[in-house]
């Protein structure tokens, strides 16, 4: 009978290819509930082979009987040592206690280990795949991707696939706060405030229980951001904080190139002065936004704008007056805009705008909003005057508005808006006008 079921182990061992099977084939063998537990020493306790590597306190100061190789009996279930040249790897619980369980227990026992080693180092090697695997994703986004809210979200990924046992949080710093970026929402306050202790202390914070990890994001020595790892349950092994530690850098790389290539766009897109488009680009996003209203038949309208007499204000208060007032009513305008308006410095003292999915009608009542906004603003320009003693100054603007039709091409958007500013500026100045064709004298 014992020879049987020594025989039935040893097959179930040979055909056993993960941790579960192992336990199952005990089980199975013994008619009974069967745990094992293996021994980490580089965190000192023992953790549950069933359950992922689960760290877990089953046992007291008898424990160190199981160190010597000697096993124990206590509340009917057996706690049998798993040796490896005098040296414990980890022990067998079971319910029950047989002299039979003992006797397949003594034969089997090096089987046992010698199995659970082997489990135990695919499970390494497997995380170590999974890890260069990761690093090998980021990297590829490193090379292929440039905009941060594409590639944070596909980091974020990557990282909770390979700490699959944990939750993972991506905060960059804005305005020397920390910022949630990925996933969407974060309802544990304490983590804020060890982001502080991070920025200050810029190395890798773990908690006391394991269970959360501080993971800096830095670039030339000063955090940029965190990517965080918590877990209720589950604590960081050495290695996995290791790799997160790899990972954080690789991730920082990402970021910081990221940021790099943000601000070579910036200068290359944006008008210094005011922070509107600058004309190229906005020419275009007048390609692009046309091109989507001919698509999707529904209504843009592009406006001109000139500031009244700027000319006269540079000669009058100086350069440095008339860009203090440049930047003033680019202010004005967007704080009148949607979100998804695009407004731009399209020359000199003309900014320009397109509004999409807005009709003409619409677009005249923004017009008015600006041209009041503007004519009613007093502006201090005390402070860059440099040629009299004027404080304070008003100014005007003119507007003209074009509503684009499906047969126009993109051209004809802001061509048509010109024209109308320019009845505008030679009606008089400070209105708005529609283009007409037959009222078009440029």
């Amino acid at each position: 009978m014992l020879k049987e079921k020594l025989k039935t182990l040893s097959k179930a061992l040979n055909e056993s290819d993960s941790n579960i099977d192992v336990i199952t084939a005990l089980s199975e063998l013994f008619h009974t509930n069967v745990n094992i537990f293996v021994f980490d020493s580089q965190l000192n306790s023992f953790r549950d082979f069933s359950k992922h590597w689960t760290v877990s306190t089953v046992l007291d100061a008898d424990v160190e009987k199981l160190f010597d190789g000697i096993p124990l009996i206590r509340n009917n279930k057996i706690f049998y040592p798993l040796m490896k040249k005098k040296r414990l790897i980890g022990f067998i619980e079971i319910e029950g206690n047989s002299r039979e369980i003992m006797e397949i227990l003594e034969i089997a026992c090096y089987n046992i280990s010698l199995k659970i080693q082997n489990i135990s180092l695919t499970l390494k090697m497997q995380k170590n795949i999974e890890f260069h695997d990761s690093m090998k994703n980021i990297a590829k986004i490193i090379e292929t991707q440039y905009e941060l809210n594409y590639i944070l979200p596909i980091i974020g990924e990557i990282l909770d696939t390979f700490i699959s046992n944990h939750l993972i949080y991506i905060f960059l710093k804005e305005n020397g706060k920390f910022k949630l970026k990925w996933p969407s929402n974060c309802r544990d306050e304490k983590i804020e405030s060890r982001l502080v202790e991070l920025s200050e202390q810029k190395t890798t914070i773990i908690s006391d229980d394991r269970k959360n990890g501080y993971f800096p994001l830095v670039n030339e020595n000063s955090v940029i951001g965190a990517i965080v790892t918590k877990s209720t349950e589950e604590p960081l092994i050495p290695v996995e904080i290791e790799y997160m530690e790899q990972l954080a850098a690789q991730t920082s790389t990402t970021i910081n190139r990221a940021n790099v290539y943000a601000e070579i766009l910036k200068h290359a897109t944006l008008d210094a002065l005011t922070g509107f488009y600058n004309r190229r680009q906005m020419e275009e996003r007048i390609k692009q936004e046309t091109s989507s209203a001919k698509r999707k038949n529904t209504p843009l309208c592009g406006i001109m704008i000139d500031i009244d007499y700027f000319k006269h204000v540079n000669d009058t208060y100086g350069h440095a007056a008339g860009d203090f007032i440049l930047k003033t009513t680019a202010k004005i305008i967007r704080s009148h805009l949607r979100e998804y308006d695009i407004a731009s410095r399209y020359g000199g003292e003309e900014f320009s705008i397109i509004l999409p999915f807005t009709k003409e009608d619409e677009a005249v009542m923004v017009a008015e909003r600006l041209r009041k906004a503007v004519a009613n603003k007093v502006i201090n320009i005390e402070h860059v005057n440099k040629k009299n003693d004027t404080k304070t100054i008003q100014i005007t603007i003119s507007l003209g508005i074009y509503s684009f039709k499906k047969t126009d091409s993109s051209e004809d958007l802001l061509m048509n808006a010109d024209k109308a500013l320019y009845e505008a500026k030679e009606s008089g100045r400070n209105k708005v006008v529609i283009y007409k064709p037959e009222n078009s004298t440029k």
